[in-house]
């Protein structure tokens, strides 16, 4: 990791590099809770940022990035804390509980690879989290534009910084959690790792996008990960070869990352949640994944609850006015708490 450079948020105060959708400011969450540290991945310096939700201080690991997504311009972000456009400011926010139990959740939110979900699926998780001692980073990760090695090396990076300071906060589980699209982005760390330090501990995957084959699934995400099919079927501007080349490209990435095919002995333990009736992202995601965790041997728990629809998070009645999975939430938070309090004792 490069040098890091800290600032207090206090001597950033103003400047807007956020432009804000529905409004001239986005709304706040429903909650005070807010990260003790922001870190900047890809920035040389702390810069200014108008995120209603960042640390009390920030950093800036000034890393290179090794692949570009393609985006230029400012964030954008709407009432309901859905950021669009992020680009060389990917960051991650950390947040320490004061009791901590030696674990720490990397959060993915979702939003089909084109928005970041940074309050439902972002900071109200790190609320919960941290009522059960996790130490938890959320990552504001780069929307990938078609470039599909740019999401996940946003998240490695985050593992790599947070292994690097494991020891200096009592750590030692690291593990993901990712929802839908960022449930496809927590699967793909679990399954396509490259070493023992971007290897989760354990996985949570929250209605998630899974599949880029034929099975059913969410098409807007596969588009937005590696491309519409028309980028690659199209003949335009292409001479034979690259037309050939681009069929067998396509046609490995789709494999690659219908990431129930990734699945191997070393899969971290899994936590799969999901409703039946989702009709954003088919429970058959789910189902295929955790067949496939058994079929290799990994400890899998899978829930599947027969309302809820899609998106519900970590949005309760303590923080919205509807609850999507209010009826089974005691039942799901119980059955995830246990489910973690059982991973320090294995």
């Amino acid at each position: 990791m490069k040098k890091i450079s800290t600032i207090a948020c206090a001597a950033l105060a103003g400047g807007i590099l956020f432009s804000a959708t529905g409004s001239a400011q986005p709304a706040s969450p429903n909650t005070k809770l807010r990260p003790d540290r922001t870190v900047l991945l890809y920035q040389e310096n702390p810069v200014k940022i108008s995120d209603p939700v960042q640390g009390k201080t920030i950093e800036a690991l000034g890393l290179e990035m090794k692949d570009d997504n393609g985006l230029s311009g400012a964030e954008t972000m709407n009432d309901e804390g859905n950021i669009g456009n992020i680009s060389d400011l990917a960051r991650f926010d950390l947040y320490f509980p004061k009791k901590p139990n030696g674990q720490l959740a990397v959060v993915c939110p979702g939003g089909g690879y084109v928005i970041v979900s940074s309050y439902n699926e972002g900071v109200y998780v790190a609320d919960w989290m941290l009522s059960q001692g996790i130490t938890v980073a959320v990552v504001k990760y780069r929307l990938p534009n078609g470039h599909w090695e740019v999401p996940l090396e946003d998240v490695q990076n985050v593992f790599r910084y947070c292994r690097e300071h494991a020891a200096e906060w009592n750590i030692d589980q690291i593990g993901v959690i990712g929802f839908s699209a960022g449930g496809h982005l927590a699967a793909s760390a679990e399954t396509l790792y490259t070493d023992a330090a971007t290897r989760p501990d354990f996985s949570i995957l929250v209605y998630p996008v899974i599949a880029f084959d034929q099975t059913p699934s969410h098409r807007g995400t596969r588009f937005s990960l590696i491309g519409n099919d028309e980028k690659w079927t199209s003949t335009e501007g292409k001479s034979a070869d690259q037309w050939i080349a681009d069929q067998k490209l396509h046609e490995e990435l789709i494999e690659k990352y219908t990431l129930s095919n990734m699945v191997t002995p070393d899969t971290p333990p899994t936590f799969i949640v999901q409703s039946t009736d989702d009709n954003v992202v088919p429970v058959i995601n789910s189902i295929i994944f955790y067949n496939r965790l058994v079929d290799n041997g990994v400890s899998a728990e899978m829930h599947l609850y027969p309302k809820g629809g899609h998106g519900w998070g970590f949005s309760t009645t303590k923080f919205v006015r509807r609850d999507g999975l209010g009826y089974a939430r005691e039942e799901f938070e119980a059955s995830l708490g246990r489910w973690l309090k059982g991973l320090k004792a294995e």
